[in-house]
């Protein structure tokens, strides 16, 4: 296989997959819908896609080689999965904190 493919064969799995997520975390929720909630989601995305290549990479290198070249693939994709989904979690956590609905003051 070619080694760039190899090292990037995480990403070109789960690009259909984050497609998806990202696609779902840009609609939802529809409201407040500004060019600040723009700019935020558009950095979100775009660290949980950076945080996704790190890890990756961090991984490939941290795996045991004597278990097979398979193995590198396996953790770093599954280490690469959770820390994209974490970050759009935590993403979605603050985007809630930020632009949630505050009652009028009395």
């Amino acid at each position: 296989m070619n080694p760039q493919v190899e090292l990037n064969l995480g990403l070109i799995l789960f690009l259909p997959w984050f497609l998806i997520l990202g696609v779902l975390f840009w609609l939802f929720p529809r409201q407040p819908r500004h060019w600040l909630r723009r700019l935020f989601d558009l950095a979100s995305l775009a660290l949980a896609v950076a945080a996704f290549m790190i890890s990756l990479y961090w991984a490939q290198g941290y795996a045991d080689p004597a278990h097979g070249q398979m193995w590198r693939q396996v953790l770093a994709t599954s280490i690469g999965y959770g820390v994209f989904l974490g970050v759009l979690t935590l993403a979605v956590i603050v985007r809630w904190w930020l632009w949630r609905r505050r009652p009028p003051r009395a």
